[in-house]
């Protein structure tokens, strides 16, 4: 057996993991309007790899002490964060934003539904979300407070203003390099430094992961850029092509495809860099490490 079936296996299972938490907080969560019920679970459970609820699961693994929290309570946290992610992409899907009409392999919550619902749908899980994370135990007030910067206005949100207002423009690289940093690295590091927290590390090592997890995130957004060049829409899951046509900040736009490409591999490395130095050698952390280069040496 291969590292990457033994990846791919222990994926599948930390997915199904995160999948059943999640139905299980949409049944425990009461009084929701059945349209808008249906239309929050048709995008949280429209397919998605469970990409930043796995990542901060096997950095608490990687990094866990005497002080961490139960890992049960962690799930719930890596559970809000997809809430959040999907809200996200309910809402950049939408005519106003990226005006798409696949996600996930699926028709997105606008086409499903309606446009309204959808806007409602987002705005559920974003607030469910924060709900959730209310309730964990010991560093609640911490926790929301990392994850509410990393998505807010000078987070996702600000990087997501940004991002439209460079639509059709000739960014800088300092400009591009900040709308990728916040619409999405600081989602990849939040849950990675989060993880840190409710694992007991110390404050050195959870500066250390953070500052990976930015790395990580930057390689992870530029690699992304490049699939929607050289893609193709049914492995991906969504509509390829669409920075070129909407004129997006991409470093592929700014640079060309193969210093993107290269940059995309330097960020990526560098991420690597600053996660091993944060770990101890052992199972977790090289799982957490393979995980690491998938966010940028990838297919879809």
């Amino acid at each position: 057996m291969t590292v990457a079936t033994d990846l791919d296996t222990a994926l599948k299972i930390e997915r199904k993991g995160v999948d059943t938490r999640l139905r299980s907080l949409m049944r425990e969560t009461r009084g929701v309007p059945t349209r808008l019920h249906r239309a929050m679970s048709h995008s949280l459970f429209g397919g998605g790899k469970r990409l930043r609820p796995v990542l901060l699961l096997w950095t608490y693994d990687a990094l866990r002490t005497r002080q961490a929290i139960p890992r049960e309570a962690v799930l719930d946290v890596a559970c809000s964060l997809e809430m959040i992610h999907t809200y996200s992409l309910i809402h950049d899907d939408l005519p106003a934003m990226d005006d798409d009409v696949l996600r996930r392999g699926h028709p997105t919550c606008h086409v499903a539904f309606d446009e309204a619902t959808a806007i409602l749908a987002g705005d559920g899980l974003l607030t469910l979300a924060f709900s959730v994370l209310a309730r964990t135990p010991r560093h609640g007030a911490t926790v929301m407070g990392i994850i509410a910067d990393a998505a807010g206005p000078s987070g996702m949100v600000g990087g997501q203003q940004e991002d439209l207002d460079a639509e059709g423009t000739k960014p800088s690289p300092a400009l591009v390099r900040r709308i990728h940093r916040n619409k999405t690295a600081s989602l990849i590091a939040a849950p990675m430094r989060a993880a840190a927290v409710v694992a007991g590390a110390h404050m050195s090592r959870i500066e250390e992961v953070t500052k990976a997890g930015l790395q990580l995130g930057l390689a992870f957004q530029a690699s992304d850029d490049l699939l929607d060049v050289i893609g193709d829409e049914q492995t991906l899951g969504k509509s390829v092509g669409k920075d070129a046509d909407a004129g997006k900040a991409t470093w592929v736009g700014l640079e060309g495809f193969d210093k993107a490409r290269e940059r995309t591999r330097r960020y990526g490395r560098t991420g690597e860099r600053l996660l091993t130095s944060a770990l101890q050698p052992g199972r977790a952390a090289s799982r957490l490490l393979e995980l690491s280069r998938r966010l940028w040496d990838r297919d879809r």
